[in-house]
């Protein structure tokens, strides 16, 4: 198989739509075959072009005493040194906007696009011509993996501004040549008029988070609409939050909806971001290796973990010629398996999906807690709304967890005590002391975008009583 780097793909290619695979070939590929003859060239090809073109690299490998052409295995290449957000963020205030990981001259760049700054200083990405086109393959060929075809419409229920998300399902559904619905999100009343327009154009496919779908279902229920026998959708893929790989909350998408829920998605950084997405048979987020190349990794070594065992994200570009990111510490936290999947493609799967982000996590009296575990708890029971919080004080030296959620607006609220009650005991049962408040439906605050279910006030009380 000879490789041209990077790749160029013939931009008037479809399969048949009756083809389950955009890329049969590749797809169904034994791992070990696929490892040698695509992904391993492809990587050294990476490699070497971003030693060449990006100061950043250069100076960071210099630095560990390591060159692309030591990399001769995928082994090797756990050698190589993980690369930050905190590190793109200093080198792009030394060297504004883009840093000095930009391997393009400015005239190339087709977009700009960049992270929201939420947690930090924004990053920003310059992309380039060529990677817009390979962005919406990677999109598209994905797509297509877990469902969506030419005769689809494709609403688009996210905000379009610097965040990658919208952006990258509206190219890939271009690419794929379904209709774009590219509604968006976050201008006020846009909820309500989102759903008389998925009322009457009965879009088929849903992209958005998945709190924000929850949210648009309890507002179609107020409106006297019913999500599931008014709208149209088969298929309901998400990325931004972790929700759609939690069991209960995907069980409640689908339920509500009546199609399929397909988490996807990894980190801004690593555009195409769907190169961890589920298929239709939704057993788990495949990696999809030849296009971005995933390592779980041990926290400490940075060495990959085997399958079966549970480790960090770690993502490289493959393809990328404007601003790769290679061995970029995404900290996500997963298990991984090289079990079959029914649909045939033999890439690693997260059968569990992505817990959280290590970041995400936090330490209650010596215990780690990921959001979605209580997510899937809360969410698992019949009469509990969607929307909760955590909320985690301390008092003198000893932390508190409460856990707020509400009632849902059909249950009875004469079984409020029942429902609290039972949820306090299936937290205690996992493990999870927390004191529960249960709330009448509509007393926590509502998101079109990523929900902030954890208000941890822990840094305040050691403000105020000087607590190191």
């Amino acid at each position: 198989m000879k490789m041209q780097w990077p790749p160029v793909y013939n931009p008037s290619y479809f399969p048949a739509p009756d083809e389950p695979y955009w890329n049969r070939t590749l797809e169904t590929m034994d791992p070990g075959e696929r490892e040698q003859r695509v992904i391993l060239p492809k990587l050294q090809a990476q490699l070497t072009y971003a030693y060449e073109n990006s100061p950043f690299y250069r100076k960071k490998w210099d630095e560990a005493g390591i060159k692309p052409q030591d990399i001769r295995s995928l082994k090797d290449f756990e050698k190589m040194p993980c690369v930050t957000k905190e590190e793109i963020r200093r080198d792009q205030v030394e060297y504004p906007p883009f840093g000095s990981n930009l391997c393009v001259p400015p005239r190339e760049l087709a977009r700009v696009q960049g992270t929201s700054g939420t947690t930090g200083k924004p990053t920003a990405f310059g992309i380039s011509r060529g990677d817009m086109a390979r962005i919406a393959e990677a999109h598209a060929r994905i797509m297509w993996g877990f469902g969506v075809r030419q005769d689809d419409i494709v609403f688009i229920g996210s905000f379009f501004s610097l965040y990658w998300g919208s952006w990258g399902a509206l190219l890939g559904t271009e690419r794929l040549g379904a209709a774009a619905f590219p509604f968006g999100a976050g201008v006020p009343g846009q909820s309500e008029r989102g759903l008389e327009w998925m009322k009457e154009v009965k879009p088929t496919v849903f992209y958005g988070t998945p709190s924000y779908s929850l949210y648009l279902a309890e507002k179609a229920r107020a409106m006297g609409i019913d999500p599931r026998k008014d709208f149209n959708f088969r298929i309901l893929f998400f990325s931004g939050e972790p929700g759609a790989g939690v069991p209960s909350t995907k069980k409640r998408i689908e339920e509500t909806y009546g199609g399929i829920c397909i988490d996807s998605g990894s980190t801004a950084e690593m555009a195409p971001w769907m190169a961890d997405s589920e298929c239709a048979h939704r057993k788990g987020m495949h990696f999809w290796q030849d296009i971005v190349y995933a390592e779980l990794v041990d926290r400490e070594t940075h060495r990959r973990v085997p399958y079966g065992q549970e480790g960090v994200t770690v993502y490289t570009h493959l393809e990328r010629n404007s601003q790769p990111m290679i061995r970029f510490w995404a900290g996500d936290i997963a298990l991984w398996v090289n079990d079959p999947c029914p649909c045939g493609r033999t890439y690693p799967r997260l059968p569990k999906g992505i817990y959280g982000r290590a970041d995400d996590m936090f330490v209650i009296r010596g215990e780690n807690v990921y959001p979605s575990a209580i997510e899937n708890v809360i969410r698992g029971i019949e009469g509990m709304g969607d929307e909760f919080r955590i909320v985690i004080t301390r008092e003198k030296t000893m932390d508190e967890m409460t856990v707020q959620a509400e009632r849902s607006p059909q249950a009875d609220p004469a079984i409020m005590p029942a429902l609290k009650s039972r949820l306090a005991g299936e937290l205690k049962s996992r493990g999870l002391r927390a004191v529960v408040q249960l709330m009448e439906p509509g007393t926590l605050e509502r998101t079109e975008f990523k929900a902030k279910r954890v208000i941890d006030q822990r840094r305040i009380h050691d403000e105020i009583t000087g607590r190191k």
